[in-house]
């Protein structure tokens, strides 16, 4: 296990970054390769790093997390709210979140409703809507919440939840492994890579949980040749699901993706990424989805069409407080990444597009 990957991990997991408001991990990934390439963003907010010459390769994660915006304050001071991307309600009552507001400072909350006391029998087995859900800040009044905590509508707002080592030491619990372990990834890649035959261009995208909008603008403003989307996908290792069956298991490796209704990577990519796999021994488990998507839907048809293939760290309990991964499954597609890198010269990025 690498100290380094867990450190970075636990500050990319516990920064506060939701879609538009992905300033605290760009920040983190600017200081990380502040001395590894030109450093730039677009006007989305997307932020690059590259360095070398050669086709263009990019490894991109997205910046932001599922969250929250503040929708209204009540009279007497609680907090109605608007989700920023996917979220299930069952998962929300009673947890945890920091509204971030326009100053800066966090204001810690937690995710409220009528109590069971109240409800008929008929709404205590349902799934509640999150309009009728509520923050407590502890605010007594509308005008307390934005005098003296600093609240404004719009204002961003993150769930609470601290990096956790388990029992099991190679198992990671925290927020927004979807998708911290991607930024991560590319962090890393960029960090560690000192000889490619490429121009390697590390790529922290904007807004992918409102429906993969920075890559849109990341792949116009860096035009790479080949993009390798690191992600954290959804384990479906856990009751539920069948374990024969299983494209997601935690400790089964680097995640390969073929295909979600977003994107059909291309299968040259997929195929170099399977055979590198195998070359450098590196644990890997292939999966075809039939749900979910991640910016290779937008990266694939910018431009003339970018061969994309998606790499990914299986998480438990994605789109929650409270995912848990499997660190050996991390490394895995870091070292597996690298190695698509260097693998990646002038002909190997034009084999991909040759089909006449």
């Amino acid at each position: 296990m690498s100290k380094t990957s867990v450190n970075l991990l636990k500050s990319l997991c516990e920064a506060h970054s939701v879609p538009g408001y992905e300033d605290e991990v760009r920040q983190i990934f600017a200081s990380e390769l502040q001395d590894r390439g030109e450093l730039y963003t677009d006007g989305s907010g997307s932020v690059f790093c590259e360095n070398g010459e050669g086709p263009r390769v990019m490894v991109a994660g997205h910046m932001d997390e599922v969250g929250f915006r503040v929708q209204n304050i009540t009279r007497d001071g609680f907090l109605q709210f608007v989700t920023l991307g996917g979220w299930w309600s069952h998962t929300l009552l009673s947890q945890r979140v920091v509204v971030k507001n326009r100053a800066g400072q966090k204001v810690l909350g937690v995710i409220s409703s009528k109590p069971p006391h109240f409800l008929s029998a008929e709404a205590r087995n349902r799934v509640m809507d999150t309009s009728e859900m509520f923050i407590d800040i502890g605010a007594c009044s509308q005008q307390e919440a934005v005098e003296r905590y600093g609240i404004s509508l719009g204002d961003p707002i993150c769930p609470q939840s601290e990096f956790t080592q388990l029992a099991n030491p190679d198992l990671f619990m925290a927020k927004a492994f979807d998708n911290r372990v991607g930024m991560a990834c590319a962090i890393e890649v960029a960090a560690q890579l000192d000889e490619h035959p490429n121009c390697l261009v590390a790529c922290g995208t904007v807004q992918e949980e409102l429906g993969l909008r920075g890559a849109k603008t990341a792949a116009a403003k860096a035009k790479p040749d080949v993009v390798i989307v690191l992600e954290g996908p959804p384990a479906d290792d856990t009751p539920g699901f069948n374990p024969a069956d299983s494209q997601g298991r935690l400790g089964g490796g680097v995640q390969i993706r073929m295909h979600d209704p977003s994107a059909m990577m291309n299968p040259k990519l997929v195929d170099f990424a399977v055979s590198t796999a195998v070359a450098e021994g590196i644990p890997y488990q292939v999966t075809v989805r039939t749900s979910g998507g991640t910016d290779a839907g937008s990266f694939h048809l910018a431009e003339q069409g970018i061969p994309c293939i998606v790499l990914g760290v299986p998480s438990r309990y994605i789109h929650s407080h409270n995912g848990i991964i499997n660190i050996n499954d991390y490394q895995d597609m870091l070292r597996l990444a690298k190695a698509m890198v260097r693998g990646l010269n002038q002909g190997a990025v034009d084999q991909l597009t040759t089909y006449l």
